[in-house]
């Protein structure tokens, strides 16, 4: 019997960098956009996220992609891709 790989869909979303204060955590900011189902205008709405960065390399400001994970601390249940 051979092993095989499991592959897994993990969610990935790209976000905004808004602090980068915390050790190896930044705090990133989703948008996204949708239309108001009633009167069709175009609605922003945010939220902030932890996301795990081991390489401490992303500044206040980059575009980063972030990928689903374990839980990893009370907060934090992403991981900085790119």
């Amino acid at each position: 019997m051979e092993q095989q790989a499991r592959v897994t869909k993990r969610k990935t979303q790209k976000g905004v960098v808004v602090s980068n204060k915390m050790d190896k955590t930044v705090v990133v900011k989703l948008e996204r956009t949708f239309l108001h189902p009633q009167y069709g205008k175009v609605i922003t709405r945010a939220k902030k996220i932890y996301a795990h960065n081991e390489d401490k390399d992303v500044k206040i400001g980059d575009v980063v992609v972030v990928e689903e994970t374990r839980p990893l601390s009370k907060l934090k249940r992403w991981r900085v891709v790119a």
